[in-house]
């Protein structure tokens, strides 16, 4: 059954929220909502399509390290309570930091990964590692 982008994965996540792993630990409860990504593969690459909206680009770093892919992003906002016009009566935005790592494999080196950040997705193209080669059938000669 179909149901409207507004109920999310399920229907009664916002209808029974527990306010122990909720905003009362000022932990949003769609946190599991961030860095969304779409993995697309090609003949010889993977692309990644990561969302990361409200983020600017020098607000996201990417960083290889022991053939691991981790992206990461921070922005931190003024929470304060109180405008020019009054007191906030709920803030939903996120401010903070979040990361992901994606296994990419020890023989990728960094030059070879090409990352675009626009309107608030990070593109990724990763290239496949190789694959060692298995050899073909050949026999062995058996002395004796």
């Amino acid at each position: 059954m179909l149901m409207p982008s507004i109920f999310r994965d399920n229907l009664f996540d916002d209808f029974m929220m527990n306010p122990w792993r909720s905003d009362f630990f000022n932990t949003p409860s769609d946190r599991k909502y961030m860095m969304s990504t779409d993995v697309k593969e090609n003949d010889d690459t993977y692309e990644l399509d990561i969302e990361l909206p409200g983020y600017k680009k020098e607000d996201v770093h990417a960083e290889l390290n022991n053939g691991y892919l981790t992206i990461s992003a921070s922005k931190n906002e003024n929470r304060d309570e109180k405008d020019e016009k009054g007191n906030y009566i709920r803030r939903e935005r996120y401010s903070g930091s979040c990361s992901r790592s994606f296994y990419v494999g020890e023989n990728v080196k960094q030059e070879d990964i090409h990352a675009k950040f626009e309107d608030g997705v990070l593109k990724l193209v990763v290239p496949k590692e190789d694959k060692k080669k298995v050899e073909e059938k050949k026999y062995i000669a058996i002395e004796g």
